[in-house]
């Protein structure tokens, strides 16, 4: 891959430690461990002060390294007074604020509850510019967690709003369901209305309704539970979940479409990849978070008899 090549993909990274084997300047040294990371990305984590050395944050690219010191990469976190308010920024520059957002945390607050990722978000950047402002680009259910982007300009905000569905490559999510499934990989494809009580509900009749489409295969099953990893060639509103229960496995914890169980004590949703091609300089984005740890304890109880 040529440095051109690379500097057009970026891949977000989960919190990271490094060993210096050798004298080093800390930028050269960035680049050479973090591949996948453009050198406005790498610019991005010094200025946002995630990075340290034995430590101690350092912001200075030139700083020089020595044998044995460790260089670590830190996630920014932003802490409300409850665990669900708790923001994990995997990715932040100039332009964007990409975050995983907990379970039971709204994306954009509604007339009945104000604490929202917006309102925490806005706190944060006005830490350092009072008026500055953000944008939400998309959403995701109150009680799902994972990827959610915002902006921090509304021209940004617009032209990815209004290119959305050419602009992004990949949609992934992992979905905990009830059951077993008889088919382990497929794809649903139907038409989504909502009725007046904003109950989504599913069609097979062409144009009756937005036209969605879920792909899903399984990757881990218990007796009683499934994880899915899934992708979505459409994003409607409640999309997965309306296609899990048309399928005759309901996300679990999601009562609202026909579970029965909640064994995680929270809807078995997580948005957990996210790829778009940024409308402006062209590069392209990928953001990735961990699954969930109690969707995978579940999912390994299976596997421990």
């Amino acid at each position: 891959m040529t440095q051109d090549e690379d500097n057009k993909k970026s891949k977000t990274i989960a919190n990271a430690e490094f060993v210096v084997t050798e004298s080093s300047d800390l930028f050269d040294f960035l680049t050479l461990k973090l591949i996948h990371q453009s050198r406005n990305n790498i610019k991005s984590l010094l200025i946002h002060k995630q990075v340290t050395v034995d430590g101690g944050v350092v912001t200075q690219h030139d700083f020089p390294l020595k044998e044995k010191q460790r260089v670590g990469i830190v996630r920014s976190v932003i802490r409300g007074q409850k665990e669900n308010e708790q923001l994990q920024i995997i990715y932040e520059d100039t332009d964007l604020i990409v975050i995983n957002k907990p379970a039971g945390l709204l994306a954009i607050a509604d007339h009945k509850n104000g604490l929202s990722a917006y309102h925490l978000l806005t706190d944060y950047v006005r830490r350092t510019n009072p008026k500055a402002r953000i944008f939400i680009v998309h959403r995701l259910d109150r009680d799902t967690s994972g990827v959610l982007m915002f902006a921090k300009n509304e021209k940004l905000k617009r032209a990815l709003q209004d290119n959305w569905g050419s602009l992004v490559s990949l949609r992934g999510y992992v979905a905990m369901v009830e059951g077993r499934l008889r088919e382990k990989s497929g794809r649903i494809h139907s038409w989504l209305k909502e009725t007046k009580t904003l109950l989504v509900y599913s069609s097979q009749k062409a144009g009756g309704g937005l036209e969605a489409i879920t792909n899903y295969q399984v990757v881990d099953e218990t007796p009683n539970y499934s994880l899915l990893n899934i992708q979505l060639e459409t994003g409607r509103k409640n999309q997965i979940r309306v296609h899990m229960k048309e399928l005759g496995h309901s996300v679990v914890g999601d009562t609202k479409y026909g579970a029965k169980t909640n064994p995680l004590k929270r809807l078995g949703l997580h948005a957990h990849k996210l790829e778009l091609r940024h409308p402006f300089s062209n590069q392209l984005l990928f953001f990735e978070t961990e699954v969930p740890e109690n969707f995978k304890t579940l999912a390994a109880k299976g596997n421990s008899r």
